[in-house]
């Protein structure tokens, strides 16, 4: 099944790390992606630009709204995502845990993908939650 992991964080707080304090917890990441890779679990990953990078289009309005920005104003932003496969949600959670480990505050949601790639042939995965 595959999962994806959406890492949620302050963001003022962590595009304030200097240089070396983030790139001790990508160190540190990296050594819990690593162990995944290594399995053939570990799919794409991505952390994204600043919520001031952003653009919202709200959908629910004719005509549709552009708007500078993210849509939700939190105090935690989306800030990056993984793409993993695991046999289970209880996996999907203990490789969340170690990325808690490595990484400080914030938090990880996880969901099951449905993938939606037309033309190819997905029949030998599990692609849902059932």
């Amino acid at each position: 099944m595959l999962y994806a992991i959406l890492c949620y964080n302050d963001e003022d707080a962590v595009f304030s790390w200097s240089k070396a304090e983030d790139d001790a917890v990508m160190a540190k990441l990296d050594v819990v992606h690593q162990k995944l890779a290594a399995r053939g679990q570990m799919g794409p990953a991505a952390r994204l630009m600043p919520t001031t990078a952003a653009t919202t289009l709200r959908k629910d309005r004719e005509p549709a709204l552009v708007v500078d920005g993210p849509f939700a104003e939190t105090k935690e932003q989306l800030l990056g995502f993984y793409v993993v496969d695991f046999a289970n949600l209880e996996q999907a959670l203990d490789y969340a845990r170690e990325l808690g480990v490595a990484n400080p505050g914030g938090a990880y949601e996880i969901r099951p993908l449905r993938l939606f790639l037309p033309g190819a042939d997905l029949s030998d995965r599990e692609l849902a939650a059932e």
